[in-house]
């Protein structure tokens, strides 16, 4: 059962997402991987979103870059943190997909990543998923102190 779900709102983004999916497997979070954009199709989208807790998942990643609403639409059907990781792309080179997750109206929280942070998105989820997971923390906090040598 996945821990974590990774929605990717365009497949023409995988490539800057997998250092995430790399992180996830070297910490061994099982997760599951989706490509749902919120504009193309918004009922698998909510679906993904309304779903995930009965599913056994605790976190969610959602990627998208320009105006990037998937992780707020997301947020918006959930309980479980968000964390938006913002994708480079279009004329703003993801500013605008920044600016749409961290703006985010009060009551509908998502945390986000720099743009193209996937790797940190990865990470700041493996926190999360520490907080209830003692073997987790422990491989957490060996990986922080390999940061420092």
């Amino acid at each position: 059962m996945p821990k974590l779900r990774f929605i990717l709102g365009s497949k023409s983004d995988e490539a800057l997402c997998k250092p995430a999916l790399d992180v996830l497997d070297e910490f061994g979070v099982d997760y599951d991987y989706h490509v749902s954009s919120a504009h193309r199709n918004p009922a698998r989208t909510t679906a993904l979103a309304t779903q995930a807790e009965a599913e056994g998942v605790q976190v969610i990643i959602a990627a998208a870059g320009m105006a990037a609403h998937l992780p707020g639409v997301v947020a918006a059907h959930t309980a479980l943190p968000v964390i938006g990781l913002p994708i480079a792309s279009g004329a703003l080179q993801g500013v605008d997909a920044l600016y749409s997750i961290a703006q985010m109206p009060p009551g509908v929280p998502v945390a986000s990543v720099a743009i193209n942070g996937a790797k940190n998105a990865a990470l700041l989820a493996i926190q999360i998923l520490a907080t209830s997971d003692p073997v987790l923390k422990e491989r957490f906090k060996a990986y922080k102190a390999s940061l420092a040598k």
